[in-house]
């Protein structure tokens, strides 16, 4: 499959939590459905700077296994690809945070998605029914189940 054909993924920080030895309760469907999809060569996964920021905030709060966090993190540096904010995607999250939205870094990723043309892979009904509200595109997200529904056959 070309790479043209493949679906751009970025994905929240929930589905790269377990690379490095995170539980996320409920993820176990969509991570098999993405695993499936990336040995098929069906997918381009994504991730930012401001997912590794989260990882390490979640990190530095519970007890790890340092060799685990080393391996996961280089995983996902070979195996998904490092996407940049614009400009453009920087001041739009801050203009967003300022309307009221908690979570800085999930505006990050949904305004970088947004940027780059590359669906946000998500759980986050709040960050959605935000930008709703807000009278924001919310195209370029894909919710987790819509996503095992579409891709999970």
């Amino acid at each position: 499959m070309s790479s043209s054909n493949r679906v751009r993924l970025l994905l929240d920080s929930t589905y790269l939590l377990p690379i490095v030895g995170i539980d996320v309760k409920g993820v176990d469907k969509a991570l098999m459905v993405l695993e499936k999809l990336h040995d098929e060569a069906r997918i381009e996964c994504y991730y930012t700077p401001f997912n590794l920021l989260e990882i390490i905030g979640k990190m530095s709060k519970v007890e790890y296994d340092g060799e685990r966090v080393i391996t996961g993190l280089k995983s996902i540096d070979e195996e998904f690809q490092l996407i940049n904010p614009t400009t453009q995607a920087l001041i739009k999250a801050l203009n967003l945070k300022s309307m009221g939205y908690k979570d800085l870094i999930d505006l990050l990723l949904y305004t970088t998605s947004l940027t780059s043309n590359i669906k946000l892979l998500t759980r986050d009904y709040n960050l959605i029914k935000f930008l709703r509200e807000s009278k924001e595109e919310t195209d370029n997200i894909l919710h987790e189940r819509e996503f095992i529904k579409i891709y999970g056959g």
